[in-house]
This record gives C-alpha cells, structure tokens and sequence, in this order.
C-alpha cells in the first residue's frame, strides 16, 4: 500500500462508460508518476476487478449505463465494509443534490469535469497520503496484535512450566519418577479423546493433569514415606492432599491453572461418593478428574514401588474392570479397555 504522494506502486482503476475520458485519465496519471492503473468503461465489471486487485484509489464516474456510480459505491461498500477505499467521484454533474449524494454513499472526494490536470493530480496525491496513513495504522495495529498474542503463549508457556516443574517436585517426595506423570498425563490425553473430549479440553487435560498431586508437598515425610500401612490418624493428613494442591496451585484465570487445580483437588473421588476430600459422586466429579483418576490407578498399580510389587497388567486391568461404578466412572471404563494397548505402548515408551 502507498506511504507517499509519489509512490508509483499505487493501485489506481479508472471508471468511466466514455473511453476518451478513460484515456485523457490515463494520460493524466501517467504524467504524475503512476505505473500501476487499471481501467474499465463496463461499472458492472469493477466488483470483480476490486477483488483481484484490490485498489488503493478509484476515479469514479456518475452517470454511466447498466450501473451509475452510486451502484457500484453501494457494491464496493460491502467488500470493504473494514476498510478505507478512497473513491473520487469525476462528474459532469454540478448540482448539490449529486455531490452530496456522492458523499453520502461512499466518495471521499469529488471533481466536477472538464478536469483540471494538477487539481487532479493533487487530489489523487493526498487521497492516497491518507490511504498509507490508514493503512499504517492498520500494520501498527497487526503488530501490537502479533505481540500481544507472543506475550500471551508465552505466559502460557511459563504457567505450563510451573505445572510441570511442580508435578515434578511431588514425585521427588514420594520417590516416583518423571516417567510416571508423564504417562499419566499421556494416558489422560488418549482417554479424554476417546471419551469425546475435543482436543483442545483433552490438550488441556495433558497438560494440567502432571499436578494432580502436588499438595504431596505438604504431607510429612514420616507419613508421605512410611513403609507400612498409614494408622488412622495419618491416613486424615495424607487425605488432605488434595485440598493442599489446591491451595498451593491457587485461583487464576488461566484455563490450565484452574484445569490443574479441578485435576488436583477431584482425582481421589470417587465414583459412589466414598472418596475424598468432598465426597463428590458420579457425575458431580468433574470429568478431568474422573480422567485423571482412571490413570492414575492403573499406573500405580502397574508400577513398581519401594513399598509393593507392580501388579501384572491383566490383574490391574480386572480391577478397573471390576470397579466400574464404584470406584471409576461406569462409562469411561470401556473407554479404558478400548485404548488399553495405546496406554500400554506408552508404558513401554516411557519406562521407569
């Protein structure tokens, strides 16, 4: 788009039914520096021309067969509706009424014939200062676009940082290893899909799902790493971690913090409300936590700790099987044992 009055590049179309005029136009911007202007005696083809080309400037006749300017004004209209097209209307017509139609109806600016050369030609050069300043401005704005939209998958980039820096810094204190929340998060993403997430949720859902235990963190060690089994009382603070990853995870408006924050605080209900911290039951829990719940199961069961032996997988397989509506939500468990290979190529991928 033109930036100067001299700048050549400027797309101009000349309209008129009467070719001499078309061509004494021609004549007259070819002396004033401009290389790139197209014409057409038929209105009924500028629409067209509009769409291919795109001009900067229109020279725009009135009264012309088939569709007089104020036709084609009213055509350019809706394919410019956000933009600024500097139309010049050259007519023949004196009368007020036609001039201030002519405004009305879309014409930036408006000559009366016979033209006098340098009146048009100036007319033409401030017409098109004003072009590149709209068009500059439009480029500005693009750019403060383009950066906030870079600082925005930035900040997300970092939150999801946090996420995964976090998840992992709840594994160090309960002697797991990166390899188990990644297969978690991995095998959420492939139930979420499965289940008939969309994949942006189940993207989310991969992405949060690595806090699920992060209230860990404040569980003591004498509880978090003991051997044996927990005693009543021990087993209440273990309980709390959930409620403690929400706390530590906190409020926020971003979508995978408030994600990582329902994952965490809903991964230990249950599906016949005997879990915990609420008691939440069926469809209560909100499916990211249902999600969540289901693999993360199945991962510990298969997996070996200091404390147990990895269950064989059919065995941990049964006991999905056998918990569907008590423990796991009745309808995702079909969905399990239908992307159960999927899960277990991930086991194998990401190996303890």
């Amino acid at each position: 788009m033109p930036e100067a009055a001299d700048n050549a590049s400027a797309r101009i179309l000349v309209v008129d039914d009467n070719a001499a005029n078309v061509r004494l136009l021609q004549k007259m911007l070819a002396r004033g520096g401009y290389d790139n202007v197209q014409s057409t005696t038929d209105p009924t083809q500028v629409a067209t021309l509009f769409r291919e080309w795109n001009f900067d400037l229109i020279l725009l006749d009135i009264r012309m067969p088939k569709m007089d300017g104020f036709e084609v004004m009213a055509k350019l209209a809706e394919l410019v509706a956000d933009d600024y097209l500097p139309i010049l209307v050259l007519t023949a017509q004196t009368d007020s009424e036609t001039r201030m139609r002519a405004l009305r109806e879309g014409a930036k600016d408006f000559l009366n014939k016979p033209l006098d050369q340098e009146e048009v030609l100036n007319r033409i050069r401030n017409m098109l200062e004003v072009r590149g300043l709209y068009n500059e401005r439009g480029r500005q704005a693009e750019i403060l676009e383009a950066k906030v939209r870079m600082r925005t998958v930035e900040l997300e980039e970092t939150r999801l940082q946090i996420i995964h820096r976090l998840g992992r810094a709840a594994e160090y204190r309960d002697n797991e290893t990166g390899m188990h929340i990644i297969r978690i998060s991995k095998g959420c993403r492939l139930l979420a899909l499965a289940a008939g997430l969309d994949e942006g949720r189940a993207e989310m859902i991969l992405q949060a799902s690595p806090m699920h235990d992060v209230g860990k963190i404040g569980i003591p060690d004498s509880i978090l790493l003991k051997p044996g089994r927990l005693d009543a009382q021990e087993w209440e603070i273990m309980r709390r971690h959930p409620e403690i990853g929400a706390e530590i995870i906190g409020q926020h408006d971003s979508k995978s913090m408030r994600m990582a924050r329902s994952i965490a605080l809903s991964h230990h209900e249950k599906w016949d409300g005997s879990g915990y911290p609420k008691g939440l039951a069926g469809g209560d829990i909100p499916i990211e936590g249902r999600i969540c719940a289901l693999a993360d199961v199945f991962d510990a069961l298969t997996s070996e700790r200091p404390y147990k032996k990895a269950w064989p997988i059919e065995q941990a397989r049964a006991y999905v099987v056998d918990n569907a509506g008590v423990h796991f939500d009745s309808e995702l468990v079909p969905v399990f044992s239908r992307v159960l290979p999927d899960i277990l190529a991930i086991r194998d991928e990401f190996h303890d």
